[in-house]
């Protein structure tokens, strides 16, 4: 538990100014009034932050089992990196984007998971994640980006939904969900999920 707290606190920095851009960016294109336009290319920008959030995902999560295990076994850190990256990424950049849009009934609400309609192209960005943190295992950089590109793949998503206009009443709903989709799953991806692998020890972060 000291471990996953230290970890906790060493990255907040880095998950408040990921969530913070993502509030920033939805604001801007309120006020621009430029959100039907990019709600037409949403689904590209989507299917482009994504695959790159797994990336990072990977490799925060495969680089943070390396650092802190001392036997560590390439066939684990294989499983970790692909299981923590993947079922997270979804959960952050889908499931809980989904929920908001089904309790927010917004017009277009649907569900994309990258792993069914883009397989080749999820996997291959988290297999690709995997290797480079096994050949240069870095934590924070990897983390404080895979931050900034879930809060922006979790922000195109309900983008998808929001269709043409949007009340101001449900921006404050939005912002709640991006949150949620950010802080929790990408925190429980990069630091406590590849740390319940490994035996308590003092932590290794680079």
């Amino acid at each position: 538990m000291r471990q996953i707290l230290r970890e906790l606190k060493n990255h907040a920095p880095f998950t408040a100014f990921g969530a913070i851009t993502g509030i920033v960016l939805i604001v801007v294109i309120i006020l621009f009034n430029v959100l039907s336009q990019v709600s037409r290319v949403s689904s590209i920008i989507f299917y482009i932050l994504h695959p790159a959030h797994v990336v990072l995902s990977a490799i925060a999560t495969t680089a943070m089992y390396k650092l802190n295990r001392t036997d560590f076994k390439l066939l684990w850190g294989i499983i970790i990196g692909y299981t923590g990256s993947i079922v997270i990424a979804t959960l952050s950049d889908s499931l809980i984007p989904y929920l908001g849009e089904l309790l927010l009934n917004l017009p277009n609400k649907g569900i994309h998971i990258g792993l069914i309609e883009e397989p080749l192209i999820i996997n291959g960005a988290a297999f690709l994640g995997i290797l480079i943190a096994l050949l240069v295992p870095k934590t924070k950089f990897s983390h404080s980006g895979h931050v900034l590109l879930s809060t922006w793949a979790s922000l195109f998503h309900i983008l998808m939904a929001i269709g043409q206009t949007v009340s101001l009443i449900i921006i404050f709903p939005i912002f709640l969900f991006l949150f949620l989709a950010v802080w929790v799953p990408c925190c429980l991806s990069d630091i406590i999920f590849p740390l319940l692998f490994v035996p308590v020890k003092e932590t290794r972060e680079k």
